[in-house]
């Protein structure tokens, strides 16, 4: 599937193709720190199918849990996160941020990891009162 986006600002675009079915949602510390969320959803893309069209992410490198170096890919002006991958000088993949991608919509998550990490109320968001658009005033 082909897909595009980019961060808040406007600054960094890409492209990339990516198999739909591999979407993974991961509840790990790291992921929620970085998002600022409960967890956050990616999506494997191999480094040959991923191609910045515009602007350069910085990267911060982070020794996870695991102990393994991960390199984090950013948009320096606005903070909007597009990846992480390996620390190493030519990364094989990449594990590019849904939220960044204009289809995040056709991104359906398969699976779950880092589940011990997993706040206890996240499973529980579908029956809480909801709007379409922000809270209405209150009379």
């Amino acid at each position: 599937m082909k897909i595009d986006g980019g961060c808040l600002c406007g600054a960094i675009a890409f492209e990339a193709e990516v198999d739909p079915d591999k979407v993974v949602v991961c509840h790990c510390v790291d992921c929620q720190i970085l998002s600022g969320a409960p967890y956050r959803a990616s999506v494997p893309v191999p480094s040959e199918n991923l191609t910045f069209t515009r602007g350069t992410p910085k990267v911060y490198v982070k020794t996870a849990e695991s102990g393994n170096r991960r390199a984090l890919g950013f948009c320096g002006d606005c903070g909007s996160p597009f990846y992480s991958t390996t620390d190493d000088a030519a990364p094989q993949l990449y594990m590019l941020r849904i939220g960044a991608v204009r289809q995040r919509d056709r991104l359906v998550p398969r699976k779950q990891i880092w589940r011990k990490s997993a706040l206890p109320w996240v499973e529980h968001v579908a029956g809480l009162e909801s709007f379409e658009k922000g809270v209405p005033a209150r009379s």
